[in-house]
């Protein structure tokens, strides 16, 4: 009888990608951590025929599906798909990065882009630019999101202040800010669940 796929182990699910061995040196070489084995940044440039191509080829059929989901459903009502996506573009990067994603009057996801990248403790946000691509594509509310390479998904003052910019900045245009989610590894924190918006 078989087993749900649910109830199998990492190495397990790993294992009918890559086969058992692989899966455990990939495991251990990862410190056992599926975010880092699937991060991006490391696994860059493999060769098409590589156990790390298969492994990117699933990450990315996950990231579309998020994507796909996003775009169909009403934001708001979907907030752990949202968290989802943004751990999968956002946790394990060594550098902060800022996106945002663009979402139509149905609060769906017209579009997720990576406006800015900094260092390892900050990243400058430009919000005459995040304005500039809202009013572009005809967005009526916007999610922000970045990471903090840290690992501690606490937000500090100046992502309260940058916030608040970009919140005035975009009312001006009359576009919402629905939330700020700071990720940090596998955790993340809603500036809105928060009442810092």
């Amino acid at each position: 009888m078989c087993r749900p796929i649910e109830s199998m182990s990492d190495a397990a699910l790993l294992s009918t990608l890559v086969g058992p061995r692989t899966a455990a040196n990939l495991l251990k070489d990862a410190s056992g951590s599926l975010s880092r084995l699937l991060n991006a940044d490391v696994a860059q440039q493999v060769p098409p025929s590589s156990v790390g191509a298969k492994l990117m080829a699933a990450r990315e059929l996950v990231r579309r599906a998020l994507a796909e989901t996003m775009r169909e459903r009403d934001m708001l009502a979907s907030p752990a798909a949202v968290r989802d996506y943004l751990r999968i573009m956002l946790a394990q990067r060594d550098h902060e990065v800022f996106m945002v994603l663009f979402l139509d009057a149905q609060n769906r996801v017209i579009a997720p882009e990576e406006m800015f990248r900094g260092t390892l403790t900050q990243t400058s946000v430009y919000p005459r630019e995040v304005v500039k691509r809202a009013l572009s594509l005809n967005a009526a509310a916007v999610i922000l999101a970045h990471n903090h390479p840290s690992g501690v998904a606490e937000p500090s003052r100046a992502d309260e202040f940058l916030t608040q910019s970009l919140r005035s900045a975009l009312a001006l245009v009359d576009i919402r800010v629905l939330d700020h989610i700071v990720i940090a590894g596998s955790n993340a924190t809603s500036f809105a669940e928060r009442g810092l918006l």
